[in-house]
C-alpha cells in the first residue's frame, strides 16, 4: 500500500455547529466511500476553514465518525479577497492501493476544485 493525500472542500450554508458537522459528516463519508478507505487505512486529517467560520472546529464534527484515535488538526485559510466564503477545506492522509490517477478528490456544495 502507498500514502495518498485526497482533497475535498465543502461550502457551508451558514454558520452554525448543526451546518458544520452536517457538513463535514457529509464530506468525510463521501471521501471515505469514494475511495474505499476504512478507520484503519487513516493516517492523519488536516482541516482548513475560511477565516469568517467562527460555530465550531471541522475537526470537532469529524469525531462524530469515530475517528478519536487518528491524528486531526484544525488551521485557518488566508483571507484572500474574492474567495468562496464559509468553506472547509480536508486534506486526508490515508493508506491506499490505489494510483494517484485513482484517487477521487470530493468538493461539495458549491466549493470549487
Amino acid at each position: 500500500m502507498k500514502v495518498r493525500a485526497i482533497r475535498g472542500a465543502t461550502q457551508l450554508s451558514d454558520d452554525s455547529v448543526e451546518t458544520m458537522r452536517l457538513s463535514v459528516v457529509e464530506l468525510l463519508t463521501q471521501i471515505f466511500l469514494q475511495n474505499n478507505l476504512e478507520k484503519d487505512d487513516l493516517i492523519s486529517i488536516l482541516f482548513t476553514a475560511t477565516p469568517d467560520i467562527h460555530s465550531d472546529f471541522p475537526a470537532a464534527a469529524a469525531r462524530t465518525l469515530d475517528l478519536g484515535d487518528i491524528p486531526l488538526i484544525c488551521a485557518q485559510e488566508l483571507d484572500i479577497s474574492g474567495s468562496l466564503p464559509l468553506v472547509v477545506r480536508v486534506l486526508v492522509h490515508a493508506y491506499s492501493h490505489k494510483t494517484h490517477a485513482e484517487i477521487k478528490h470530493q468538493y461539495l456544495q458549491g466549493a470549487s476544485v
